[in-house]
Formats: C-alpha cells, structure tokens, sequence
C-alpha cells in the first residue's frame, strides 16, 4: 500500500510538473514579424529567444566553420558604419543583428500581452528579413552558417505562427510589363511542407503519395499541378531558357531535410494573414530607400505600376488565398493548419471604421489625427500596425479578448501610442477576431490591472485583479 501511494504521488508530482511547463512558441517569418525599426524591432527582446540572432563574432563573409548566423551577407543587418559589400554602401542601421542586439518585433509584443495575462509562455521568433517560407524550410538564399530549418526542428513546440512574404499568396499578374513579385504554388507547397514536417518529421510532396525526407521541387510540383506549365500558370516560375537558372516548378536540385526529430503531431500551426501594401496599390512613384533610417523617399517621374485598386480588394484576394492554402494542407491526412491569424483584415477593419488612414500618400495623412498603421515605404507595418499584428495574434491564440487589456496596456505604453489608439486598436483586433469566428472571453481584470493573474491557467473565470499597480 505504501509503495502504491507513493507511485501516485510521483504521478502526481510529474503531472503538476508538466502543467507547470510553459507554452512554447515559436514564430517564423521576416520583417512583418520582427519589425521595420525600433521601438518595434528591439522591443523586449531580452524576455524572447531569438533564435536567428548572431551567436558569433559579426564577420561579413564568414565561413561555415563560423559560429552560425555571424554571415550577415544579404541580411540587411548590417550595423551602424558596417558597408554593405553588395551595395557599397553604409548599412542598414535601423536593423542591426549582432550578439548584443536581438529582436523581439510581435513576439516580443506577444510576450509582454502574455505576462499580463497571467500566462506563461516561452517565445522564440526564427526569422530572416525576405525570407520565404520555402527559404525557411529549404534553407535557400541563407549564406553557408544560417539554417533557418535547423530552428524549427530545434524543440518541438506547443504552438507556431507562419508568416509568408506579403504578397507570396497573391495570383499571378503583370502590369506595365512589371510582374507581381507573387507565387502561390510556393506559399500552398511550403506551408504544406513545414505542417508536415512539424507534425510527423517528414514531408508529403502531393496527396497520395508516401511520405519522404527529400524531394525535388520540379517533381513535387508535376505531382501537384500535372505539368511545370500548370504550375507556371497557377503562379510559378520556370528557367526561360535550357541554360537558364531554374524557376520554383522546374528546380531539379535535391532538397534534403532530414528527419524532424522533434515532431510532434499536437503543435498548433497558425498561418498569418499579412496585411494589403499601399505601394501596390497607389505608390506615388519609384521608392529610395535611406540605408541609414529605412525611410523611404519617392521620384513621382518614375511612376510603378498599380495592381490593386483599394485596400479592400488586395485584403479580399489574400483572405481567399489563404483559406485555400489552408484546405490544401488538410488534403495529406496529417494534422493540418490550426487556423488563420486574421491580421490584414484587421488592419481593413480599422481603416472602415475611421480609426487609421485609408490613403499613406494622401497629403493630409499624417495630420489627420487618425492612426497611421503602415511604415512609410508602403509595405511594413508601422508601430501601431505592428502592436495591431500583435493583439489579433494574441487573441487568436489564447482565446482572450484583446479588448480586456484596456487603456493603461504596458505594451502600448512601452511603445509609445497614447491610451486612446490602444484602445481602439484593441477593439478593432477584438471585433475582427470574432467576426473570424474566433470564440473569445473577456478577462475584466486585465483592464483594472495589466499585471493582475486574473487569466492564468485554470483562473480563467476567476476575477483576482490583485492590490499593486502596474510600473
């Protein structure tokens, strides 16, 4: 009797252990996810693993026997008085990328939301500025010492967020001669992959067929779409000649992941849902960017081309393409995408309800008392857009309101937007959210208290706001 009573205390004691153990998450994606420049792209970066971050001396043009992550080449992480040896030019100080500076970006945002929740959870972001999906999985575009593959098989994870390209997702066009810089036989290929490589250790390349460690791109795609050409005209691209570089649907080189041993069949992937880019919509002319600040200067003599005609049609093309790539990853019998993080919409919603501005380039944009949610090259989020990337994630994923937090937010304080925006913004996540389908529940206590535990594990009903007040 004594040995079995002490048989359940042990069980118990492993049980409680594993209830205490954090949620471990883990972000990929590029700039939208780390952030265009401070106060977003450092933010809480010490409380996040950034896994990407150089764990070496910063050595441009280093080789593999270098710690991993140290080649910066083609990074745009080049700190402050480093040349670009592409460019020749200074680089890109907003963005610097070394062993004393990591980035925290949305995750570190996420994290902060989540410790006044009450939860407890183990962020860590893998990111790479460009970065594809594919380049992630397939390592490419990477110098030798990066391995962005190697972070998602690093542990395995209770819950992970994809963010693809920004325009990735979106069909094929050309306009003025100038093609849409889209693929989306990438974007539904690769979230597959990273699904079924998370999930089970190893990839489907089409439905039907046996499940593998490596594989060929040509061949995965004559698999999914019957033909290169087919593939090509779902979006793809192919060599335009028998010596030319290979495109995505005619790459005959052999792509070798290896087993996932850290796959786990109960990680929740969660795919984001980017946000529509005014500089592909109404761009007042060609962009200079300052390698300096990242701000973005613009020659009206050089116009670009236009392929969207309103917010709302790029968010509507994106928002079907996404549920398709989605369905798609259903198609193999493994355990599929969890579900969209509805950001780009979020980002419409604010702008239809007379919270943020519509127009970036209009002349009174920044004097019209509205919330600006896009950096001024047209494409990154801003400050505010990337606390709004950050609330509708936080939302989707825990199951919170983000409109619990209220006014006195420590993120948005952190940031600098006024109690005002952070509420509305807060709202707009809310409401976007719901009408997504995502079931939420408002926690009172987060308002009354950003540091209260009110919505910790098995308190979620429960009403503790606590007596101290937030720093």
């Amino acid at each position: 009797m004594k040995r079995v009573s002490l048989l359940v205390l042990a069980l118990l004691a492993t049980s409680a252990a594993q209830a205490q153990q954090p949620t471990k998450i883990l972000f990929v994606g590029n700039s939208y996810t780390f952030g265009r420049l401070d106060p977003v792209l450092t933010y809480n970066a010490a409380n996040v693993r950034d896994l990407s971050q150089p764990l070496g001396p910063l050595v441009v043009g280093s080789t593999a026997s270098t710690p991993k992550f140290s080649d910066v080449t083609g990074t745009n992480s080049y700190g402050p008085g480093m040349i670009n040896p592409t460019t020749g030019v200074q680089g890109n100080s907003y963005s610097p990328h070394t062993e004393t500076n990591g980035w925290g970006g949305v995750p570190g945002i996420f994290k902060q939301l989540t410790v006044q929740a009450g939860l407890d959870y183990d962020v860590a972001l893998s990111t790479r500025n460009a970065a594809t999906l594919r380049g992630h999985l397939a390592n490419t575009a990477n110098p030798t010492n990066w391995d962005l593959r190697g972070n998602i098989a690093s542990q395995k994870w209770d819950k992970m967020v994809l963010q693809e390209q920004s325009d990735e997702a979106l069909g094929p066009q050309t306009v003025n001669g100038v093609p849409l810089g889209s693929n989306y036989p990438s974007i539904r290929a690769y979230v597959d992959l990273i699904e079924d490589w998370v999930h089970t250790g190893r990839v489907t390349i089409a439905p039907g067929l046996a499940a593998v460690t490596s594989y060929t791109e040509e061949a995965m795609y004559i698999a999914q779409y019957g033909s290169v050409d087919a593939c090509v005209a779902a979006g793809g691209t192919k060599r335009a000649s028998p010596t030319s570089p290979a495109g995505t649907c005619d790459n005959r080189g052999l792509r070798n992941l290896g087993m996932n041993a850290n796959a786990n069949a109960a990680t929740e992937i969660y795919l984001q849902q980017t946000w529509a880019r005014p500089n592909l919509i109404n761009s007042p002319g060609t962009p200079t960017i300052d390698p300096a600040t990242g701000n973005a200067t613009y020659d009206t003599t050089k116009p670009v081309p236009s392929y969207f005609s309103s917010l709302e049609a790029m968010t509507s093309e994106m928002t079907t393409s996404l549920l398709n790539v989605v369905d798609y990853a259903k198609l193999d019998g493994t355990s599929g995408i969890k579900g969209i993080i509805p950001v780009g919409q979020a980002f419409l919603a604010a702008v239809q309800a007379g919270f943020a501005t519509r127009d970036m380039y209009a002349p009174y944009a920044l004097t019209d008392g509205l919330i600006d949610l896009w950096f001024n090259d047209g494409t990154h989020a801003s400050v505010a857009g990337s606390y709004l990337s950050a609330l509708v994630t936080f939302g989707k994923l825990t199951g919170i309101s983000p409109a619990s937090f209220g006014a006195s937010e420590k993120a948005a304080s952190d940031l600098g937007i006024s109690p005002g925006e952070a509420v509305q913004l807060q709202r707009v996540a809310t409401e976007q959210l719901i009408a997504s389908g995502t079931t939420l529940e408002w926690i009172p206590c987060l308002r009354a208290n950003p540091d209260a535990p009110g919505a910790g594990p098995g308190n979620r009903n429960v009403v503790v706001c606590g007596s101290g007040k937030r720093p």
